[in-house]
């Protein structure tokens, strides 16, 4: 087990920097949306798993996840902490069923549930993907 390269206050202090709105990646998803004249709103209190955005006419959310904080298979959400492991590989497995069960109980009242992951914003294709998506279109529509 590795100690933390910082004091219990220091810990504490980076922790509540961490951000839970309006963080960069969702900015850039905001941005992409309202570029190509889709609307919503921030922050669906009262739907399962409290979407970031919610576009009510649509039926449909969107979640977007840190690759860390909610468990991706990519590189970076797959990779371990070196303090504290044991109490973040449980945190993040709760974080992962929670996910999944707000996204079940969203579809099974007929919301569309698009989540984007911090490493997809990445790729060149990604804005026109998540509009494609967003406005139930198949990928393949999206190239054309």
């Amino acid at each position: 087990m590795t100690t933390d390269v910082f004091t219990p206050k220091q810990r504490s202090a980076v922790m509540r920097r961490v951000r839970g709105r309006d963080t960069s990646p969702e900015l850039k998803v905001r941005r992409i949306l309202r570029a190509a004249g889709i609307g919503y709103r921030l922050g669906g209190s009262g739907l399962p798993g409290r979407p970031d955005l919610v576009m009510k006419g649509r039926r449909t959310v969107v979640f977007v996840h840190g690759c860390f904080w909610h468990g991706h298979d990519c590189a970076r959400g797959s990779r371990e902490p070196k303090a504290n492991g044991e109490y973040w590989k449980a945190k993040i497995g709760r974080n992962r069923a929670r996910d999944g069960r707000s996204s079940a109980a969203l579809e099974a009242d007929g919301w569309r549930v698009v989540t984007v992951w911090e490493c997809g914003m990445r790729d060149a294709g990604f804005a026109d993907r998540l509009i494609a998506e967003v406005r139930g279109q198949a990928a393949s529509d999206a190239a054309s």
